[in-house]
C-alpha cells in the first residue's frame, strides 16, 4: 500500500491550466484498481492518494505520468507502508 503525496510547487499557477488532464490521470487510478482514495491536502497544500495493487515501480511510473508532476506543478513524493493490522471494512489491504 502506498501514500503519495502530491505538494505544490513554485509553478502552482499552471494548475488551472492543467486540471481536465490531472482530473482524467486520476479517473485512470480508479479504473485500473490502484487509486482507493484521492483528496486535498489541507490547507491547499496539494493533494493525496491511498494507492494499492500496484509495485512502487509502477506507481513511480504513474505518478510521474501525472502532467501536475511532468509540469512541475507538483513535487511527488510516494510513502509504501505494509498493513499489518486494519479494520474490517480495509481487510483486503493486509496479505
Amino acid at each position: 500500500m502506498f501514500i503519495v503525496l502530491l505538494r505544490f510547487s513554485g509553478n502552482k499557477g499552471e494548475a488551472a491550466r492543467l486540471m481536465q488532464d490531472h482530473n482524467a490521470w486520476i479517473q485512470r487510478g480508479f479504473d485500473d484498481g490502484v487509486f482507493l482514495l484521492v483528496g486535498t491536502l489541507q490547507p491547499n497544500l496539494g493533494g493525496g492518494i491511498l494507492a494499492h495493487n500496484t509495485s512502487l515501480s509502477e506507481l513511480q511510473d504513474r505518478v510521474n505520468s501525472d502532467p501536475f508532476v511532468a509540469e512541475s506543478v507538483v513535487t511527488a513524493e510516494i510513502l509504501e507502508i505494509a498493513p499489518s493490522k486494519t479494520s474490517d471494512q480495509l481487510s483486503f489491504l493486509v496479505g
